[in-house]
């Protein structure tokens, strides 16, 4: 068996009955959905017309969902439905970044991940999904892919059809018949914040908990008031309202149809942000961690200077302390934070997440036993644990990158040289950690040389794989709109002013002084710059629509 799905746009009325149907099946709490149908206006006034498609999970024969899924919640059934077991799920939300098709979403109410499964419960008694026997015009066919004998695998055959992102490499099992580019396609529609009856303007989902705050903190005569406002925006918007003297209407409505560029006008609403400061936090903090152990080993394996007892006390410290908040931001930004520990428990050895948990686990290990190896001048065990370290601090400082590259629905994500940009950030962060210490507590001027040397170069290399990401051709539509919001959008003065400026160039002027303090100086705009950076990298591509 090889079940999936046919949707057949030449019937589809938009009636909403199959969101509606899984809804009332699967007791899908409002704001969220497993399926839902988007609306696109296309064309040239007064010719137009509108088009429906009906978005879910797709199935995928490759689901990337499943393969970055840490503790094995989201699975693919030998029937090929893939399925979720929630009590699994720790709602790491890293589910929702693999899936090119915005398919999963975080459930308000029980705050783990959720999609369609295919009503895996009725294909096991015979029964058809809810939303296939609820369509009027059999708009939804489903059945066994596999069986040439059934209607499914029968359309598939004789009608031209068309998957949503093919070079994702997921192999979709979800078929369209006239599937309309302007509908199936997010970049050929840009996604507003106001649609046909949405009032979801607050968040959903993940970001429902700050909606409830939000809605509690405010006067009920000022809500009454914004919605009464929004209402009658929205009525301008989509009633043609205008003036119409001298037989010229200008109503919102009139202009956006006299655009020959299709247009969004009901859609699921935006999940929001969904790795937000903890992630950035998290990414910074485990470049400290595993920055200082790096550029401490290096002075120490290479003789390229003499540490002190002090510097390397100061070291192990730095790399333990910042490690465990690396855990703690971890822990934060999971929605089931209580299940945290399934990550090693129960780990699928697929997801980079499991990976990097375990690796973040034996680099604290072996940092701890190479204190007790120096407080008892064991030299041999010693020497050993330090390589071992510095192997695991590599991985520690690196791995993000490769758990990034398996959030395939963020084109932006999948730059091979994200892997140099998060080292490059560790020895920045590494160095910068020292730098402020010594400013406290002052070393030999060779080893401030040398921090200043790490610091200098690392900066250098940093601002060219910057400009190597920004400006290499970029492969996907996605990638060059997350490019272009980075340097000319959203998050241009932030790139410009704290990443760049504040964050490079600045540190690289203070370092070329030669003086200790201004050295110190340079390691705190660095770790701004630092944070800075990542949450740009990480907050622009989630910004990108997936559907």
């Amino acid at each position: 068996m090889n079940y999936g799905f046919v949707i057949d746009n030449r019937k589809c009325i938009g009636c909403h009955a199959c969101t509606v149907a899984c809804k009332a099946e699967h007791d899908v709490p409002v704001g969220v959905n497993r399926t839902w149908v988007k609306q696109t206006e296309k064309g040239t006034f007064p010719n137009t017309r509108r088009v429906f498609s009906v978005l879910r999970c797709n199935h995928c024969e490759v689901a990337s969902c499943v393969t970055i899924c840490p503790v094995e919640a989201l699975y693919t059934r030998e029937d090929g439905i893939v399925d979720f077991n929630n009590n699994r799920c720790i709602g790491c939300k890293s589910c929702m970044q693999a899936c090119p098709y915005d398919a999963l979403y975080i459930d308000p109410e029980t705050r783990t991940a959720a999609k369609c499964n295919y009503c895996a419960h009725r294909v096991d008694i015979g029964l058809e999904p809810a939303c296939v026997n609820v369509c009027p015009e059999h708009a939804i066919i489903s059945g066994d892919l596999d069986n040439p004998d059934t209607e499914i695998a029968q359309l598939i055959g004789r009608e031209q059809v068309t998957v949503r992102k093919p070079e994702k490499g997921n192999v979709p099992n979800l078929y369209y018949i006239n599937g309309d580019e302007a509908s199936i396609t997010p970049n050929e529609t840009v996604r507003d914040e106001q649609y046909f009856w949405n009032s979801q303007q607050r968040g959903v989902g993940h970001f429902a908990k700050y909606a409830e705050k939000l809605a509690a903190q405010n006067d009920p005569f000022d809500l009454t008031k914004m919605l009464v406002e929004n209402n009658n925006d929205l009525a301008m918007t989509y009633s043609g309202d205008s003036d119409c003297s001298n037989g010229s209407c200008d109503s919102p409505t009139d202009k956006a149809l006299q655009k020959s560029d299709p247009r969004r006008i009901y859609d699921t609403p935006d999940k929001g942000i969904l790795w937000g400061w903890e992630v950035s936090g998290y990414v910074l903090t485990k470049a400290i961690s595993s920055g200082v152990f790096l550029t401490t080993f290096m002075a120490v394996a290479f003789n390229i200077t003499s540490v002190s007892d002090f510097n390397f006390w100061a070291m192990i410290a730095l790399s333990l302390v910042f490690l465990g908040a690396t855990g703690i931001l971890l822990i934060m930004d999971l929605d089931q934070p209580k299940r945290f520990a399934y990550v090693l428990l129960r780990p699928q050895w697929n997801s980079w997440l499991v990976k990097g948990g375990y690796s973040i686990s034996i680099f604290g290990g072996l940092v701890t036993l190479l204190a007790l190896f120096y407080f008892f001048e064991l030299d041999l065990a010693l020497q050993v644990t330090f390589w071992a370290g510095a192997f695991f601090a590599l991985v520690v400082a690196g791995y993000t990158a490769f758990l990034f590259a398996q959030a395939k629905g963020r084109d932006f994500w999948q730059s091979p040289t994200l892997v140099f940009h998060m080292l490059a950030h560790a020895f920045m962060a590494g160095g910068a950690a020292l730098a402020i210490l010594n400013v406290i507590v002052p070393s030999s001027a060779g080893y401030i040389n040398y921090l200043e040397f790490v610091m200098l170069g690392s900066l250098i290399f940093n601002l060219f794989i910057i400009l190597v990401e920004l400006t290499i051709t970029h492969p996907t539509e996605d990638a060059k709109k997350a490019a272009h919001m980075i340097t000319h959008g959203r998050y241009k003065r932030l790139f410009w002013t704290g990443s760049i400026l504040a964050g490079n160039v600045l540190p690289i002027l203070l370092l070329l002084s030669g003086k200790p303090l201004l050295s110190g100086v340079a390691g705190v705009l660095i770790l701004i710059g630092i944070y800075f950076t990542e949450k740009i990298w990480i907050e622009a591509p989630q910004r990108i629509p997936l559907s």
